[in-house]
């Protein structure tokens, strides 16, 4: 309660007025009446705003599972990009490989099996 009072900014005093307002206008067989519909009120929108936060949670689990899944167009994005990667790894690979020097061979790297001599 008293943070639904600082949001509307209202004192002890302000309120005590207000109160006495509403009772002098409505009477008090009136007030419960009107606390009531308001209380209703309030359920009902926050049923509102529950529900809406649900279709939305439902529906972007939805688009998630049908963006992710087989045969969606992520998932044939990733799989054409991984394809290129490789592609060009393949053929850049031999540019990155220092080149022989004479007596080696051309193949892997064996001088971690010399390191004593």
């Amino acid at each position: 309660m008293p943070g639904i009072l600082l949001f509307f900014d209202i004192s002890g005093g302000e309120l005590m007025i207000i109160l006495l307002v509403a009772f002098l206008v409505f009477g008090p067989s009136k007030i419960p009446e009107i606390a009531r519909k308001i209380g209703k009120g309030m359920n009902e929108i926050r049923r509102a705003s529950d529900e809406i936060k649900r279709e939305i949670s439902k529906e972007a689990r939805k688009i998630e599972t049908e963006t992710e899944g087989d045969g969606s167009p992520v998932s044939d994005l990733k799989k054409t990009t991984t394809d290129i990667k490789n592609e060009l790894d393949g053929i850049t690979r031999p540019l990155n490989d220092p080149p022989a020097r004479k007596g080696e061979t051309s193949g892997p790297d064996h001088s971690a099996n010399n390191l004593g001599g």
